[in-house]
This record gives structure tokens, C-alpha cells and sequence, in this order.
């Protein structure tokens, strides 16, 4: 298990947040959207769309926007189909990425991902090109409270979820796949107040950047797609250093 977030010095770069909190509506309306259509709109019966309302809660989405994208998934509201896609390839140093796309016009989504990777100093790869070298994982995003490391991996045991990335404002809690749902309802259950719930890639090893002009290339195709409306999730194995992280603007 491992307390140190690797994660941290990338997220927590204020000044990149209200960018994408701005995104996170529609990020979580295509989600519902998505999870509505595939198991139908009663969250008790459809587990994705009952993690999708949490998230939806956590960013306090309203009702009225809740409603909508579950009506467009169910088919009462009519609208275009939403379609997920998944892209893997390198950004700039030869770091590696995956891209979790959802959109309603690969026509037009699809050419411009392969563009901003092509301008941004990335490569495109093909299907598992990088997805081989990362886990599968649950991560559920809760506010620390002021509780210590210590605390928080009693609490990591005590869900059976795995691992633990400690920061004094937002911690991540790790688990398998397997174990996803029971995570979710312990932390539910014991009142924690949880920020986000999703399942991601996680490296089984990172990249460390300790090269400043490096770090900004990084950064700078990582922002491009941190903000585009289509991309639901970026993934990487980089690791900033933490000298260098407190350079970048």
C-alpha cells in the first residue's frame, strides 16, 4: 500500500481547476446518459447509473439536469446517441496515455483527438499499444476531514479495498474491480463525504518528469485534454517531481 499521491502535484494545480470543474456537468450528464441507456433509469436496479448520481451529487448537479440526461438515455427525451470510445497512446517524453472518450459525433470527436495528439507532441497508438501496462482499478475521491494517513488505511482494510493515496484535502481510495461496489457502499454507509466514485487506469509504473520544460510540454497536452468536451478521462504514468511541480505555473 502506498500513502504518498502520485496524483497530487498534477490535480491540485489551482489554477487549472475552474476549468475543469466548468467541464464537469457535462462530463457527468453524458455518463448518466450513457448508464440510463445501457440498464434503464432506476438507479436501484442499475449500479453505473446509482455511481453516476453520486458523482452528480458530489459536483451538485441539478435535479432538473439529473432528470434530463437520464430521460435522454432512456429514450423520453430524444437526442443523439452517445457513443464511448478509448484512445492510447504517448504524450510528449514518451509518456503514456489513455483517453476515455464519450461523444455524439465521432465524425467529427475521432479526427480531431488524433489531431491534438499529432500537434501537441504525442503519438496515436493502436488498441492495448499501452493499456497492458496499467491496472484496472475503483477509485473513490473523499475529503480527508482531517483524518491521518493511519486512519484513513484502517478505514482501507476495514472496506477491503487495496490501497490509499493520502493528501490532507482529498485522499483516493483504491480497489479492485471485484470489490468496487462494496467500497462504494461501506464509505456510503459510514458517512464519508465522497468527491468523486469512478473506475480508472492506474500505471503499475510511472514515468518521473524532472525536466522543467518537459514538465510544461506534459502539462500543456495534458490541459488540451483535461478541457476538451468529449473527453471524459485522461490517464497517464507520469509523476512530476515535486521541485518542479512548484514551478509550473
Amino acid at each position: 500500500m502506498s500513502g504518498h499521491s502520485k496524483w497530487a502535484n498534477i490535480k491540485h494545480r489551482k489554477g487549472k481547476q475552474d476549468a475543469i470543474r466548468g467541464k464537469m456537468f457535462t462530463r457527468v450528464a453524458k455518463e448518466i446518459t450513457i448508464a440510463a441507456r445501457e440498464g434503464g433509469g432506476d438507479p436501484d436496479a442499475n449500479p453505473r447509473l446509482r455511481l453516476a448520481l453520486l458523482n452528480a451529487r458530489s459536483v451538485n448537479m441539478p435535479n432538473e439536469n439529473v432528470q434530463r440526461a437520464i430521460k435522454k438515455g432512456t429514450g423520453e427525451i430524444a437526442g443523439a446517441t452517445i457513443e464511448e470510445y478509448v484512445f492510447e497512446g504517448y504524450a510528449p517524453g514518451g509518456i503514456a496515455v489513455i483517453l476515455e472518450v464519450a461523444t455524439d459525433n465521432k465524425n467529427r470527436t475521432l479526427p480531431e483527438i488524433r489531431s491534438l495528439f499529432s500537434k501537441h507532441g504525442g503519438n496515436l497508438g493502436d488498441t492495448n499499444s499501452v493499456a497492458w501496462s496499467f491496472d484496472r482499478k475503483g477509485v473513490i475521491t473523499i475529503n480527508t476531514n482531517g483524518k491521518t494517513e493511519d486512519e484513513l488505511m484502517e478505514v482501507v482494510i476495514e472496506s477491503g479495498a487495496d490501497d490509499l493515496e493520502y493528501d490532507e484535502e482529498s485522499s483516493r481510495i483504491i480497489c479492485a474491480m471485484e470489490n468496487y461496489g462494496q467500497v462504494n457502499k461501506y464509505l456510503q454507509e459510514n458517512k464519508f463525504d465522497i468527491q468523486e466514485s469512478k473506475l480508472e487506469f492506474i500505471p503499475q509504473n510511472t514515468v518521473k518528469i524532472t525536466d522543467l520544460d518537459l514538465a510544461r510540454k506534459f502539462m500543456k497536452f495534458n490541459d488540451i485534454f483535461e478541457e476538451h468536451d468529449d473527453v471524459q478521462n485522461i490517464f497517464t504514468n507520469a509523476e512530476i517531481d515535486d521541485d518542479i511541480a512548484e514551478q509550473l505555473d
